[in-house]
Order: C-alpha cells, then structure tokens, then sequence
C-alpha cells in the first residue's frame, strides 16, 4: 500500500472513532493485534513517523483515543530512549473499564521491546489472586531486577522462597531486600530482616560488616552497633573469639561508653587466650574493668602485654628473630627470658620487651625465614604461589603490595630472574583467586579473605577501592560481563557515573565518558536504560574544547564514541574531525574522512602539521611513518630528504628539552619512535648511502651536530659512508665523536656498576624499610633513635640509588670493534716521550668510572686526558695543567686490551 493510502486508512480509522464515539467495549485484544498489523506495514513502507505524527496530532483534540494512543505508543517504544507514556495512559483506561486481558496484552507489546518497570508492575497487578500467584512472583521477580528502590516486593518474593524450601535464593532476596530499606532509611524493616540473615547465615561476615557501615552511614551508629551485638552473640555462642572480637571491636567504635562492652571484651579475650600462662595477670594489669581507663586504651595495654608467652616469636633490630623462652617474676618485676641465634637466654624486662620487640605469628614470613632451611622455602614458595602469598600478605597486618612480596622473596627467596616468572603466577592469583582481595582504599594493596569472595564481590571491592575514574570504567565493564544485574553491588556502579550527569558545573571528560558509557550500556541491556537528562548535542554545546576532553578519555572505546557521537548527530563535525585528528592519529577518523570527501580538508591538515612540525611532532612522525602511501599525502609534494632533515630536527629538539626537563615523559616517548625509525629500521642509513654525496654529507654533518646520539650509532654510519665514498672528509668530526651527554664506558664497568644497584636496591634497601617498619612500631618519633638512625641510612640509600641510576641512564657503552688507532682516542693506549725529562710515559685511555692512575689507566675527561685526546702519532704537545707544564711527543698508539 502506498503510504499516502496507509496514511489515509490511518485518517479514516481515527475519524471513525471519534463520530461513532466507541467506547472501550468496542475494542478487543483482537482490535489491538490489527493496529499491530497495520503498524508493520507502515514500517515496510517507511511511514511510521508520518503516522506517528498523525495519531499525535490527533491526541490534542481527542485525548482518549485509543487507536492514537496505541499507535503512537507503539512508534514511541521502538525509539531510544523509548517512552511509554502513551501506553501507561492506555493502559488507565482499560483498568478503570475493568479490562485486564487487555491491560495484559498491552504490558507484553511493551515487554516486546525489553524490560520495562510500568509494564512489569501492570502486568502483575493483572495476575492478582491466589490462583494466580505463580505468575505474579515470576513476574515480581523480573521487575525487582530493574528498579533498584522497590524493597517491599523484593521481601515478598524473599519470604514465598523462604515458604517453598528455597532457602539460597530466599536470602539472596532477603540481602536485596535489607540494602534497599537500609536506603530508604526504615530502620524497623531493617531489622526484622537483618535478625532472618543471621539465622539463616551468620557465617557471612564479610556481607554483615559491609552492611553493617551502610546502616551507620543512612540510618545512625546507634543502630548499627545494635544490630552487630545480634551478631555478635551468634559467634560468641560457638565460641569463635577471634570474629566475635572484630565485630565487638566495631561496636566499641560507635559507642565506647557502654559499660556492658567491658564485660564482654574480658570474656572474650578470656575465651580466646584461655592457655596463655599469664592471662589474668595482663587483664588486671590493663585495667580493662575499671571504668576510670579508656576502654580502646585498655584494649591497646592489654594485647601489647598478651602476645608475650612462651614459645612465641619475637623480632629485634639488632639480634633479628628470637624465641621466647620464659616468663618470670623477679623483685616484682616481670622478666622475658629470649632465644635469639646470637645471643641465647638474654633477659630483659617485660616493658622493655613491649617497647623494643615486635611480635610475630610462628608462620610469618620472617620466622619462615629464619627457621626453615632456604631450600625447604624456596620449594615451597615455588610450588605454592598462593600460600607465599598468603603468608606474606598476613604477616603485615594483612595488607601488602606487590613490592612488599618482592622486597621479602628477593634476593632471600627467589633470585630475580625467578622472580620474573614467578611474580607472573602470582599476579594471576591475585586477579583470579577468590581468598584475595583488594584494601577498601588502595587498588595495589591486597588481603587475605577469610570468606572467598565471588567474582562480582571482588570486582565491586576493585571499583570502590579505585580512585582513578578510568579504571572504574575498566571495573564496571568486568562487571557487566557477568550479568549479574540484580545485585545491589551493581546498583552502586551505575550510580557513580550517573552522578556526574545529574550535577555537574561544566562539561569535562568526566560527563561525556558517563553519558557514552550508560548509552554503550543501554545499547546493550535495554532494560537498565536510565532517563535521558540530555542529549549529546547539549553537551557537546557545552564543551569549552572538544580536543581537550577528547585526550583526556582515558578509555579507547569511550574515545571510539566520542568520536563516533561527533560524527553522527554534531554539525560541522569534518572541521571538528581535522582539529582532533593530529592528536587522536585515528584511521578510523581517516577513513571517514576521506569516504566522505574531504581530501582537501586532510591535504590541507598535513601541510599545516609539516609546517608547524614543533608543535605536532607526534603527528608527523605518524604522518610520515603511516601515511605516506596516502594519495592525498603524495599530492603534498615533500621531498624524502627533509622528512629526514626533519626527523633529526625533532630529535635534537627531544634531546635538548630532555636535558632541561621539560615534559620528560613525552619527550622520551617521541625521541624513542624517531631513534626506532631512523636507527633502528635503518632509515637513515639507507638514505645516507642511495643518495649523491652532496646530500648525504649535508645531512650526515646534522646528524654530527647532535651530540646526544649515541657514538656508536655515528661510527657506524660514518664507516658505512666512508666504504662508499672513501674521499668524503668528515671535517671535525673527531671533536663530535667524543661528545656525548653522558660517559661512554666499558660493558664490565657497565655490568660491575648495575650489579651495585641490584644490590641496594634488592638487599639493603628492603632491608632498610624492615628496620623502618620496626623503628616506627616503636611508637613516639620524637625520642625514637632507632627511627632516626634508619631514616638516616635510608637518605644515604636514596642518595646512591639516585647517583647510580643517574649515571646508568647517561652510560654509553663502548664498541670495541670502533676502536681506531689513528688518533688518541677511548680505548686505545698511548705511548709518550716527556720532552722535559726525556722519559718514556705510557697511559691508557678509557672513562672515569675504569680510571686507575696508579695502574696508568686515565678518564678521556680528566685534564691530561682531554690535552691527550683525537691527536696523532708524531704530533708535540705542550700545555699546561694547573699551572704545571707538560711537554709530549706521541710515539706510537695502539689498541689497549680490553
């Protein structure tokens, strides 16, 4: 049919309806089955927005039309975002007329189209009654999946599951259930709920303790500290003492003058050291009874005095792992009788033990260390990942990074090379292995889970502990992978990106990645779309610069989009396009570009980048690098020798802003893509020797006059060049050759040097932070001489692992096959006559860190050495050094042994 027909059948339907008056009685699931028919074929004949438009129209007159509304509810649906109002109006209607089939019919046309929160809560309202509960809890059960606030229906679902024996997935809804009122702020709900979680699943502390903070947060501490005493009877009743002390602890927190907690602390502590031979002696001593002493002070008195018993270990800074032997009581005083390796049986007292010793678990990986053979260790380290990581991470305080692990493994443990593939193992685990997981508040700090965490608990915890808004992208996506939409984990996660959308004061990165990002999600899972509060054309409008917030999406498919975004709905977007793309270097942009025309706009683009070649430098390395068989690029008309003349400018520029600190980062990153191309693929060399002479001593005599390139690198250019053209005369050259921003050495002194490092850096410098971490456990930094006296060899530490890498950056090691004997030069070993005492003086030349004048070995950069340095066999020297006068003839110079 054609679309004027359709158009004029559409007319004529809406007109009939009105002068008949029909009423709701008149229409029939069937009525609406053949508005469907007719909305299909209006699709097949691309007239859906016409008649859209029409039955709108129409609804401004005659607002109860139920052909206009079911037509244009229908149209509106297929669009994003969709919009049911017309629907939901529709839907009012035939409720009231007491027509549910079809207040169904129209819930499931809308559940075409994926889930809907109005659909779902109509559609269940239509299946009331007992003989129709199944289908309304199905139905409950899809809607609370997508509103994230509805928590009375969650409970209902949560006690039919309960009713039936399906105890897993009644708690799974009872925990939905508790978060939700905890949000609304219902503290009676909350606890009616909260008292069923832990009767049916106390052992899930991990959940309580994370709730646990949200009640504090929304609703008060009081009640938080309530609610954990429920808790908190539960462990106390199977005796777990060590859980039951970490939520007691928490309820001390929020409320440390209820004089029940003493109580209760004594008989948990009484509980958990029921064999410690001094137990009542140290809880009188703390005074935790008393009511007069600060019950967290008590608390620190006591379990400082506890963990001294026989049998425990200890460490000190001076005689490292010992063993307590005994405790006595002498004159009134207690005494600590130790075992350490070097000194058995040494007596100190009890306070000084407390202030001088740190206590360690018989497994913490200092004791391992000191008592297990290093084979039995290593094996074991080797074998089991996981358990050195375990033991590790809980022998300080259940939090350490990657480089904790490494600083007590290496060079103990694992040699470095080891290391490398061992750390690869455990990265995995770390990742992988639900008994790991990250601090609240730093990403590179993990712990050891008592409860194995499932895989969307560990990424949520990864999300939350992330500060960096990019990589809680990263997180997020992980997350949906799994699917697990109605977790109340993942309620959080949307909200975080939803709130730069609801309150922002100017349009940066931050809001455009949110709005790119829950559209990407709402692509992709219709029913977790969220109500549009803009568009990206009014964003766009806000944007101060579009290059600015483009470089800082940290993302590439949220870059992807933006991009993509730009094209489809901002006008002008090719212009937009030619800003970005020096930066963005993006060959779908390109491509783009070019299917739509716009060749002149590029070739106009690539001129300007060669011109302004400073500004753009990455943009013309990719330029000349990536887009040179371009026909577009090929009509620019550049000469391959000044893309080369310029690369060797950009270098020397790298260098030069490298030397002054001036942003090292990218300057690094730029020089290294440069040396890659006209080093290491060889194209300067190339170049150099297909060309006439004219042009290669041209640009070969830059290359000279960029001092920073490594000697070797000009040598064997320079060797290359000469062989061809055997005439060319390489004028000051040999002063060039010599200059560099940094030493040139030999690969021993190189080794020797790195291996210096290594040490510190794997030996003495986590050896350092060991006697830090004691000094500070020490406590009061001000009269704390063993703090000082570390912090003090930790600045020395820092001081040589500075000096060190410094001179390792600037290091160039020496070829020495360029060895040349025609000049004085490094490595090469010089025979002198003193003219002024007629004495024969041999010297060999090399750099400062070979130096050894006793040996007659000098620096290339010592005073003699620079007066001595490019002159040849038969030449006479006369000069001066610190006002003493020296006078040379070269007899003869040859390669020194190296």
């Amino acid at each position: 049919m054609a679309d004027t027909q359709l158009a004029g059948k559409v007319q004529e339907m809406l007109n009939e309806e009105k002068w008949t008056r029909a009423t709701l009685q008149n229409y029939s699931v069937n009525s609406l089955k053949e508005l469907d028919a007719l909305i299909e074929e209006a699709e097949a004949n691309a007239a859906l927005d016409e008649i859209a438009a029409m039955c709108e129209e129409h609804l401004g007159h005659t607002k109860n039309s139920v052909i206009a509304l079911y037509v244009a509810g229908i149209v509106a649906l297929r669009k994003q975002p969709a919009d049911e109002s017309y629907l939901a109006q529709l839907m009012d209607l035939f409720n009231e007329g007491k027509r549910s089939n079809i207040v169904e019919y129209i819930c499931q046309r809308i559940l075409d189209y994926g889930e809907n929160k109005i659909a779902l809560a109509r559609l269940a309202e239509c299946y009331e009654g007992d003989d129709k509960a199944e289908q309304r809890y199905a139905i409950w059960e899809r809607l609370v999946k997508i509103d994230y606030e509805e928590a009375d229906i969650v409970k209902l679902v949560a006690e039919r599951k309960d009713k039936l024996g399906q105890r897993e997935e009644a708690i799974d809804f009872y925990k939905k259930a508790l978060l939700r009122y905890i949000n609304k702020g219902l503290p009676t709900n909350v606890r009616e709920i909260w008292l069923k979680l832990v009767d049916y699943c106390p052992e899930d502390i991990d959940y309580f303790l994370h709730v646990q903070k949200k009640i504090a947060s929304l609703i008060s501490p009081d009640k938080a500290a309530m609610l954990l005493m429920d808790l908190y009877g539960n462990y106390k009743a199977k005796k777990d003492w060590n859980t039951a002390l970490d939520i007691l602890k928490i309820v001390i927190d929020y409320d440390d003058k209820n004089p029940a907690m003493r109580k209760e602390l004594i008989e948990c502590y009484s509980g958990k050291y029921a064999g410690h031979s001094r137990l009542a002696d140290y809880l009188k001593l703390s005074n935790i009874s008393q009511s007069y002493r600060s019950l967290h002070e008590a608390m620190d008195d006591f379990e400082k005095h506890i963990v001294f018993d026989e049998g425990n270990f200890v460490f000190h800074r001076t005689w490292n792992i010992g063993r307590i032997a005994s405790l006595k009581t002498e004159k009134g005083e207690d005494k600590v009788i130790i075992d350490f390796a070097k000194s058995r049986g040494h007596e100190m007292s009890l306070k000084m033990a407390i202030d001088s010793l740190m206590p360690l678990s018989k497994d913490h990986i200092w004791v391992l260390k000191a008592i297990w053979p290093n084979k039995k260790l290593k094996d074991k380290v080797k074998a089991e990942p996981a358990w050195a990581l375990r033991t590790i991470i809980k022998s300080f305080d259940n939090k350490a990074d990657l480089k904790r692990v490494k600083a007590e493994l290496v060079p103990a443990v694992l040699t470095s090379s080891e290391w490398n593939s061992w750390s690869a193992k455990a990265k995995e685990i770390l990742k992988t292995d639900a008994s790991f997981g990250n601090a609240a508040n730093d990403i590179a700090t993990f712990i050891v889970r008592d409860r194995p965490l499932s895989f969307e608990e560990k990424v949520y915890i990864q999300f939350k502990a992330e500060k960096n808004y990019f990589d809680r992208v990263t997180y997020f996506r992980d997350y949906i992978e799994t699917n697990d939409f109605d977790s109340d984990y993942f309620t959080e996660m949307p909200s975080y990106f939803q709130s730069f959308l609801k309150s922002y004061q100017a349009v940066d990165e931050h809001v455009i990645a949110s709005f790119l990002l829950l559209k990407e999600l709402a692509a992709k899972y219709p029913r977790l779309q969220q109500g549009a509060t803009a568009t990206f054309a009014d964003l766009f409008g806000q944007i101060e610069n579009p290059l600015a917030v483009y470089l800082a999406i940290k993302d590439s498919d949220l870059r992807n989009a933006y991009i993509q975004h730009i094209k489809n709905f901002i006008p002008g977007w090719a212009d937009i396009y030619i800003r970005l793309l020096p930066y963005a270097r993006s060959m779908k942009m390109l491509d783009t570009l070019k299917a739509a025309g716009h060749s002149d706009k590029l070739k106009k683009m690539g001129m300007d980048i060669v011109e302004n070649y400073k500004d753009y430098r990455e943009a013309f390395i990719w330029l000349v690098k990536d887009l040179r068989d371009e026909p577009w690029f090929a009509e620019l008309g550049i000469v391959y020798e000044k893309i080369l003349l310029t690369l060797l400018h950009i270098l020397d520029i790298t260098f030069k802003e490298i030397d002054n600190h001036k942003d090292t980062a990218e300057n690094r990153k730029v020089n290294r893509l440069v040396q890659n191309i006209l080093f290491k693929e060889n194209v300067l060399e190339t170049f150099l020797l297909e060309t006439n002479i004219e042009t290669t001593e041209r640009v070969y005599a830059l290359l000279m006059d960029i001092k920073e390139v490594d000697p070797a690198i000009k040598l064997n250019i320079k060797h290359k060049i000469s062989e061809k053209y055997p005439n060319l005369r390489f004028f000051g050259e040999e002063e060039k050759l010599t200059v560099s921003r940094g030493l040139i050495v030999t690969a021993e002194k190189y080794e020797e040097k790195s291996k210096l490092l290594q040490s510190i850096m794997e030996v003495d410098v986590p050896q350092n932070q060991k006697e830090i971490a004691f000094a500070l456990s020490l406590g009061d930094l001000r009269e704390n001489a063993e703090y000082k006296a570390a912090k003090e060899k930790q600045d020395e530490l820092n001081a040589k692992v500075g000096k060190l890498k410094n001179e390792l950056e600037k290091a160039q090691i020496f070829d020495k096959s360029t060895v040349t004997t025609s000049k004085i030069s490094f490595g090469t070993k010089v025979n002198l006559l003193n003219e002024l005492t007629n004495a024969k003086e041999t010297y060999t030349i090399l750099g400062p860190w070979e130096s050894d004048p006793m040996q007659d070995v000098i620096s290339y950069l010592s005073p003699l050495g620079k007066k001595l340095f490019n002159h040849k066999v038969g030449e006479s020297l006369s000069f001066a050094i610190h006002d003493r006068k020296f006078q040379y003839r070269i007899e003869s110079i040859e390669a020194a042994k190296l």
